[in-house]
């Protein structure tokens, strides 16, 4: 696989489309190796976003962007140690934990979400694993947002398997459950659950009939490699999750994360490409750190077949672009917003 790839930025560009004139129809590996993942990573910056344009426009109109918003409906005291969390009561970082959100203000945050050009309506909870109890309001959430004529999504944490049938008969149309970066990596970055933790989440998920959101945080302080190998692990998924946030990290004063140098931009911009190669019809999410990224940048990671981000002036505990702001920059790429009918009030 990787010898059909071109290794010289000097490569004219005649010879460059001849090679990847293909690329979106090709038959994908049965499995992709790291090595391969990471020898895509080694492109030349225009030959691997030519060659990532190629697969975005042969599995999705190329400007149109769908438009998501992410709630916090129960935020800190979470028992997990993720290093770059500043919801977990491992570290020091001043968040008060709230308790989880009436339903009513819930779905007055959907309609205003809505209101807004937003299709997907995410819902964020910070738990390890939700108890039986939790999940009634939150069904109720789920019922009440997909009568708006909005997709669902929630992120709870682990769930076990009678937990994500019920989610289902609610009406879930997605299951956040990130990996956040590759196996070998994971041990220096989580240590209360293990991989396998969230990949027996993930299974029990795709087993419920719910749609896979399922992605990771780069610029954690990982290798290129590793970064690939995260990617390796999505990609290899039977199927590869129909949802793909990409999160660059969002240092957090009293998070051990704080103080990590920061990921080339020119790197995050390469992740979003390689996800679109090695995941072709993935909704391919730009997520957390879009507030630390300029419009150009913005635009480079839609170029590389970014095609759904999240919308709001908040990301769970940090911020987020405004929505006016975002609706300007999409004007002046000359790009919309995926819309959805809003089903009339019951």
């Amino acid at each position: 696989m990787t010898s059909s790839l071109p290794s010289s930025s000097s490569t004219p560009l005649a010879t460059v489309a001849a090679t990847h004139a293909d690329v979106a129809s090709a038959t994908a590996p049965a499995r992709w190796r790291v090595a391969d993942v990471v020898a895509l990573y080694e492109l030349p910056f225009n030959d691997l976003l030519f060659r990532a344009q190629q697969v975005h426009r042969a599995n999705f109109a190329a400007n149109t962007v769908q438009l998501s918003t992410l709630l916090s409906i129960k935020t800190g005291g979470c028992e997990e140690d993720c290093s770059y969390c500043p919801q977990s009561v491992h570290h020091d970082t001043g968040l008060k934990a709230d308790k989880l959100m009436p339903v009513a203000e819930v779905l007055a945050a959907a309609r205003v979400a809505q209101q807004q050009g937003a299709t997907r309506f995410c819902m964020g909870a910070a738990w390890r694993n939700p108890k039986d109890r939790h999940l009634e309001p939150i069904k109720e959430m789920i019922r009440g947002v997909k009568a708006l004529g909005l997709e669902t999504c929630v992120t709870l944490g682990m769930l076990e398997r009678h937990q994500a049938e019920g989610l289902r008969e609610a009406g879930l149309d997605y299951y956040n459950h990130n990996l956040d970066t590759a196996p070998e990596f994971y041990g220096q970055i989580i240590t209360t659950r293990t991989y396998q933790d969230r990949l027996d989440t993930l299974e029990r998920v795709r087993d419920a009939g719910i749609n896979v959101c399922c992605g990771g945080i780069v610029g954690l302080g990982e290798s290129r490699r590793e970064r690939a190998g995260l990617i390796a692990q999505l990609a290899n998924m039977e199927p590869y999750p129909e949802s793909v946030p990409i999160n660059n990290l969002v240092q957090v004063e009293g998070t051990p994360l704080a103080g990590t140098e920061a990921l080339d931009p020119f790197e995050f911009v390469r992740t979003i490409a390689v996800a679109r190669i090695t995941m072709p019809r993935a909704m391919v999410r730009l997520s957390a750190g879009r507030e630390q990224m300029d419009e150009a940048l913005q635009a480079l990671c839609l170029l590389a077949g970014a095609n759904s981000f999240f919308y709001g002036d908040q990301l769970l505990t940090t911020s987020n672009p405004q929505a006016v702001t975002d609706r300007r920059l999409l004007e002046r790429l000359g790009m919309t917003a995926e819309h959805v009918q809003a089903r009339p009030a019951a």
